[in-house]
């Protein structure tokens, strides 16, 4: 029996925890049950909700200097593709982040489905005019410490993009000591999500159990509203961007599907665009992107240009403020997208790393980390989506810049069966 448990996925925890907090938090809501479970267990959906929390800081810096300063002799070396990538990803995940918001302004998910916690900070935000003048003096720190210690995540992002550009021009073993340093804490940090997902099946039945014995089964069809207003809005995105932008770019779209769809099945199926990061780079080759361009701009898009991720998270940090009552105008909307369009970077495409941008952005706005936890019971469903895109997304950013470098080449037939499904 303990064997057969252990073979037990995290996904297949999330899911059995899921549907049994589910159902003790309806029996607890149609008071079938003569206590009550949700008080009882919500320190056990605190206590992983606290340590999602502490990882925010530690794995923004750690990233986002990796992730600016480790191509910085890059950057100089390759220059004017760099230049194009970079207005590139940025293009294309501003995008990302207004059809995200559209869709969930426009469907309303997070309508009807109370969070169990108080969103006071949340409310004051939003009762508090938007000014640019404000936002820039926020956004720069007193004291990097101090912004770490309350999670003022934007703060932060300043910083550490600061802090990458000296490192960037540094030389010797400076750079080559605090670079190791930051690369270092980047994987040690990802490593500590790990430890603290194995919590998540309690944290995700407690909340649960919390939220549904408050509001009943409503929360659950939030939540599918939720997954299906993601799956709507990644369709519409790669309608309205991807396609026009590889017809403008003069990508043959049938022949660079027959390249890509295996990497993207590996994406889908396994959450993870890094699983199939070698595939990708092997097939875009076949595909006509010659390897010097493969080997800067995926890798580069991994850090930048998460497009199915920035998607995903407009979508689901309004979601959260709907749940938790909270009108925000369309300028504080606004201020969360570019929060979310900033600390997304550098990070890398890891399963679940997403939730941690979205708890940092939460956090920042005052809005209740509950979200976090609730949105989890479905994260599974929506991970594979927005991750597939990702690999997808860039994928394509190769190939047009090899368009706009005047080094695209007609793929040749495809050599190999395993192309061909």
């Amino acid at each position: 029996m303990w064997t057969l448990l252990r073979r037990v996925s995290l996904t297949g925890w999330i899911i059995i925890a899921t549907i049994t907090g589910a159902v003790i938090g309806y029996l607890d809501h149609a008071v079938w049950l003569t206590v009550d479970v949700g008080a009882a267990v919500r320190p056990l959906a605190a206590i992983f909700l606290r340590m999602i929390k502490s990882i925010v800081v530690p794995l923004i810096f750690g990233s986002l200097v990796v992730g600016i300063a480790g191509h910085g002799d890059d950057l100089r070396r390759v220059g004017r593709l760099a230049l194009k990538s970079l207005v590139y990803f940025e293009l294309v995940t501003s995008i990302a982040l207004f059809v995200g918001l559209a869709a969930v302004n426009l469907v309303k998910p997070g309508a009807g489905v109370a969070l169990n916690a108080p969103a006071e900070e949340g409310r004051q935000f939003a009762s508090t005019p938007t000014t640019l003048s404000g936002v820039l003096e926020h956004t720069v720190p007193a004291s990097f410490f101090d912004a770490a210690a309350k999670n003022e995540v934007l703060q932060v992002v300043f910083f550490s993009i600061l802090f990458a550009v000296a490192l960037s021009q540094a030389r010797g073993r400076p750079k080559e000591t605090m670079l190791a340093f930051c690369e270092s804490l980047s994987e040690v940090m990802f490593r500590f999500t790990n430890i603290v997902m194995k919590f998540a099946p309690i944290g995700i039945a407690a909340a649960m159990i919390g939220t549904i014995g408050k509001n009943g089964l409503d929360v659950v069809w939030g939540l599918g509203k939720l997954v299906g207003t993601l799956y709507g809005a990644l369709i519409v995105f790669v309608v309205v961007a991807l396609v026009p932008v590889a017809l403008v770019a003069r990508i043959p779209i049938r022949e660079f599907w027959r390249w890509a769809k295996e990497p993207w099945l590996i994406a889908f199926s396994t959450a993870s665009s890094e699983a199939a990061l070698p595939l990708a780079m092997e097939n875009m080759e076949k595909f006509g992107v010659p390897r010097r361009i493969v080997s800067f701009v995926l890798p580069t898009g991994y850090s930048f240009n998460l497009d199915g991720s920035t998607l995903y998270l407009a979508v689901t940090s309004v979601f959260v403020a709907q749940a938790a009552g909270i009108d925000l105008t369309i300028g504080q909307q606004l201020l969360m997208m570019l929060t979310l369009m900033l600390t997304s970077k550098g990070v890398a495409a890891v399963p679940r790393a997403s939730l941690v941008i979205l708890s940092g952005t939460l956090v920042t706005f005052g809005l209740p980390l509950e979200g976090v936890a609730v949105i989890l019971g479905v994260d599974a469903f929506m991970d594979m989506a927005r991750t597939s895109v990702n690999l997808l997304g860039n994928c394509l950013a190769s190939s047009v810049m090899a368009r706009w470098e005047g080094e695209f080449q007609t793929a040749a037939v495809p050599d190999g069966a395993a192309i061909e499904t």
